[in-house]
């Protein structure tokens, strides 16, 4: 009796509460409409102490947005070598304004050196001939070849004689025969070449001097990576003895710093609200409350992938964009590669 007691009061505590808690709701209303002060909490917005509020200010009536890039007037020249080698000097420093064709990187090229003063040796022998003394012992060599050649001749002309009469064996007779050939054909290729250094250099030889010469000077030149345009240098990314090869990062990345310009990644949907010679700004947060202002001076002709992104976790990267370039009125204290956002006052 004890336990159906128990069991009877624990039932009806149960059925107490869950009457509770259909009274209240059924007090409270089913609306789901949020409260007032749910509303006015929502509505409060406070910045954390010692930083910035990383949202992007609402465009204006009439204005297009984007995150945009700082970059130069041309886009940034990456300098790269075209063959491997160790970097023997390094002849420029970030901040530097270079002029074309000046030199920014040396590779090691000792034995390029070498290889072109050998070539220019062989240019300056083929253009003018062998010297006096290389002529004269030449013709030297030649006679000696033909006193030798003669007297292997004459040899040859008595063992004949004795070989009739039995005095020489068949086996002298060959080897006197032998003799006499090696000796006349000694002689003929010493003649020709005494022929060649009177007659002096063929225009044959001269043009494949030249040819060895140039290559060696390609060779070397090569070796010295220089500057292709006007500009700036941005970015040193080596340094002296360090081991390059093509394809890697480049050595140097050049810039005309002369203006810069904001390239604005401008939404699909906005594309039709903007035209080249509209007014734009651009607002960066190193520096709150300044606007950088400037005009649209090219437009792209292609939607792509976005080149401006932020930190933020929520930003869509798979939206299409139409790069526009804007160029700024007063840029300084703007960098390249910095991050800002661009606006434009369409006139569409």
């Amino acid at each position: 009796m004890k336990r159906k007691s128990w069991r009877i009061y624990i039932g009806l505590l149960v059925l107490a509460v869950m009457a509770l808690f259909i009274a209240r709701f059924l007090l409270s209303g089913s609306s789901t409409a949020p409260r007032k002060k749910d509303v006015v909490n929502a509505e409060r917005t406070s910045a954390v102490a010692g930083t910035a509020d990383e949202r992007m200010v609402a465009p204006g009536p009439g204005l297009v947005a984007g995150n945009a890039i700082v970059e130069p007037r041309q886009p940034s020249t990456k300098v790269a070598s075209a063959v491997p080698g160790r970097i023997a000097a390094i002849a420029v420093h970030e901040g530097d304004k270079v002029k074309r064709g000046a030199l920014l990187v040396q590779l090691e090229d000792a034995p390029e050196r070498a290889a072109l003063q050998a070539a220019l040796y062989d240019y300056e022998k083929a253009m003018h001939g062998q010297r006096k003394e290389d002529v004269e012992a030449s013709i030297s060599d030649a006679e000696a070849a033909r006193a030798r050649a003669d007297l292997s001749a004459e040899a040859l002309r008595r063992t004949e004689q004795a070989a009739k009469g039995g005095a020489a064996t068949a086996d002298e007779l060959d080897k006197a025969r032998q003799q006499a050939e090696s000796d006349r054909r000694t002689f003929d290729a010493s003649e020709s070449r005494s022929r060649a250094m009177v007659a002096g250099s063929r225009y044959e030889d001269i043009a494949a001097a030249r040819a060895r010469r140039d290559q060696a000077k390609a060779n070397l030149e090569r070796l010295a990576v220089r500057a292709p345009i006007d500009g700036e240098v941005l970015q040193v990314k080596y340094r002296a003895g360090e081991y390059v090869t093509p394809g890697g990062d480049p050595l140097v990345v050049l810039g005309d710093m002369s203006a810069l310009r904001v390239r604005i990644d401008v939404d699909e949907r906005d594309i039709g609200h903007s035209a080249a010679g509209d007014s734009a700004f651009a607002v960066a947060d190193a520096y709150p409350g300044k606007k950088f202002t400037g005009r649209v001076v090219e437009i792209g002709r292609m939607m792509g992938r976005k080149n401006a992104r932020t930190d933020d976790p929520t930003e869509r990267i798979d939206t299409k964009i139409l790069e526009t370039v804007i160029e700024l009125d007063d840029p300084n204290g703007l960098v390249p590669g910095q991050l800002v956002t661009g606006y434009i006052k369409g006139s569409k």
